[in-house]
């Protein structure tokens, strides 16, 4: 689903991201860590196409991102640290923009921002403009808008981060159900307990470098991540 090849990406003189390959397959919840810093989000931003970057190649369902960037960003969906939502649109007016975007049907629509609104227990916002939203509310906003175009891949970064515990679990749901219908998720996250107990596979980032990755249990063996992200960290 998701092919990273020799990514690179430079600051000035600063490396922030180093020569990087990942792939990540159909049916997988794929962890990416690291201290901050490390590279996580200048490498999600560039899968996501917001970023350029400087070499490599990043390929999504085979279409090559630098080639037929709207292709790709059509089976995908971004979700940032800091959703940058349109505050002066209400919550509603918000979700029919982005599903407008995509091209998805009245009826479609209408079912999905009903049932995810629901599950977030945001139904009840949805009339107000997001720029009174806190930030838990603006993450959620930002989860069922990324959902309602049904994306094969879901990029997302520290996704958890202001969720109540609820919401928390609800999205690890969701993410598990995408992956078993046949799509991908890859999310950086500081949470390593979560990523532990979640993810499929695993990669972990240094000063712009891969320096493990894999199954959760060929990265952890019989140590838990945190123990093994440390001990990496240290080197």
């Amino acid at each position: 689903m998701l092919r990273i090849e020799h990514l690179t990406k430079k600051y000035g003189d600063v490396q922030a991201v180093s020569d990087l390959s990942l792939h990540i397959n159909c049916g997988e919840i794929y962890g990416f860590i690291g201290h901050n810093g490390a590279g996580k989000t200048t490498t999600l931003k560039s899968v996501a196409g917001v970023m350029t970057f400087d070499a490599g190649d990043i390929y999504i369902d085979g279409i090559p991102l630098k080639q037929d960037p709207i292709a790709c960003k059509k089976k995908t969906a971004y979700i940032p640290d800091n959703p940058d939502l349109y505050d002066f649109m209400t919550g509603i007016k918000y979700l029919n923009f982005i599903a407008d975007v995509y091209g998805v049907g009245a009826e479609e629509r209408q079912r999905l921002i009903r049932e995810l609104s629901d599950v977030f227990e945001l139904t009840a916002d949805l009339g107000q403009p997001v720029a009174a939203y806190s930030h838990g509310m603006k993450q959620k906003l930002a989860i069922i808008s990324a959902w309602l175009h049904s994306p094969k891949l879901i990029i997302m970064d520290e996704p958890f981060v202001g969720l109540d515990p609820k919401a928390s679990h609800t999205l690890k749901g969701m993410m598990r159900q995408l992956c078993d219908d046949g799509g991908a998720i890859f999310f950086s996250t500081h949470v390593l307990e979560v990523a532990e107990k979640l993810c499929d596979k695993v990669a972990i980032i240094k000063q712009g470098k891969l320096i493990r990755s894999g199954t959760m249990e060929e990265v952890k063996g019989d140590d838990s991540l945190e123990e093994v992200f440390l001990e990496l960290e240290a080197e």
